[in-house]
């Protein structure tokens, strides 16, 4: 079914709340590891569970810094604003033009940089943290709801030729999600074939 405005304008704070507490946890969860590897370089995270889900590689991983700084922690700047709007939207707060854009420009960075962040445990360090996984599930679904919402409120505009691909989104935005998430395992599976491929 389309998304009706109100519909969204309704469910969406609360994807706001719920995906940023998650985001949060898991930044914290993450955060911790960090610090005890700091403290101990032998420390082993509790999700390091085998050759391939392996937090601990993750973390160590060079990889796992933007300009010095261990990605968790800018979650716990990131993802606190999001509850924070949500919570806003709840009360009946109007907010304004310019910050739904540039909430959607940073989620749209935030996509980018899951991306990123992904390619390199995929590619270069060859694990996968299930809590950077769940961070990513929940940067994605907010990205693509927060831009079917300011698509809706007339905060992001597509170009005329684009408009029956926005009509298709709104039809269709669960079965979207649901593919790109399918698409993302249908590459680790590969990349991970080695190991998962003994239980098939």
């Amino acid at each position: 079914m389309m998304i009706r405005i109100a519909k969204l304008e309704n469910r969406l704070p609360w994807l706001l709340i719920v995906g940023g507490i998650i985001g949060i946890v898991c930044s914290l969860f993450l955060v911790h590891d960090q610090i005890q590897i700091w403290l101990n370089p032998h420390y082993v995270p509790s999700c390091s569970l085998n050759p391939v889900v392996n937090c601990g590689a993750v973390i160590g991983s060079k990889q796992g810094e933007v300009f010095g700084i261990p990605a968790p922690f800018l979650g716990l700047l990131v993802f606190p604003v999001l509850v924070t709007t949500g919570a806003a939207m709840l009360a009946g707060a109007k907010l304004k033009r310019w910050f739904w854009q540039w909430i959607e420009l940073g989620m749209l960075g935030g996509v980018v940089f899951a991306l990123w962040l992904f390619w390199l445990s995929l590619y270069r360090v060859h694990a996968l943290c299930p809590f950077c996984m769940t961070v990513d599930v929940v940067v994605y679904t907010l990205a693509w709801y927060v831009t079917l919402y300011n698509l809706e409120h007339g905060y992001a505009i597509l170009p005329k030729r684009l408009d029956s691909a926005g009509q298709f989104a709104r039809k269709h935005h669960l079965d979207i999600l649901l593919l790109w998430f399918v698409l993302l395992l249908v590459f680790i599976l590969h990349h991970f074939w080695y190991y998962y491929g003994q239980y098939f």
